[in-house]
């Protein structure tokens, strides 16, 4: 019972956290080897709730969205989690997907998670 008011008050603490990001006041170069910068929010999620492996994924298919004219400068990334299970999905527009990756195992706190690529940059959509 425990484990289960400790996940939900994460769930929570993660949720009621993001909303509030709005805007950035700094950008978070990735890694060494990507050109890819986070933001405050961003930053945020990766350290609360170990999410760099999400970045690592996005950070992986920008040589093939910089191919497709229309991923080049913006790009939705939605995480979905059932049952352990995640999903990676990345959209040209809504319901226009152009890459998905299935994962066999996380945990993941959050049931879904949705950012943006733009230009660059990954976002939340609250700062954008």
């Amino acid at each position: 019972m425990k484990d289960q008011m400790t996940d939900q008050a994460t769930i929570t603490k993660l949720e009621t956290s993001l909303a509030m990001f709005t805007g950035t006041g700094a950008y978070y170069k990735f890694s060494i080897i990507s050109h890819l910068k986070l933001t405050d929010g961003v930053k945020w999620l990766c350290d609360e709730a170990g999410a760099y492996w999400l970045m690592d994924i996005i950070a992986s298919y920008q040589q093939k969205c910089n191919k497709d004219e229309m991923l080049r400068d913006f790009q939705i990334w939605t995480l979905k989690v059932e049952n352990s299970k995640g999903k990676v999905i990345c959209e040209r527009d809504t319901d226009d997907v152009a890459i998905t990756q299935k994962i066999p195992y996380i945990d993941f706190p959050l049931a879904e998670i949705k950012l943006y690529c733009i230009n660059g940059v990954i976002l939340l959509p609250s700062e954008y």
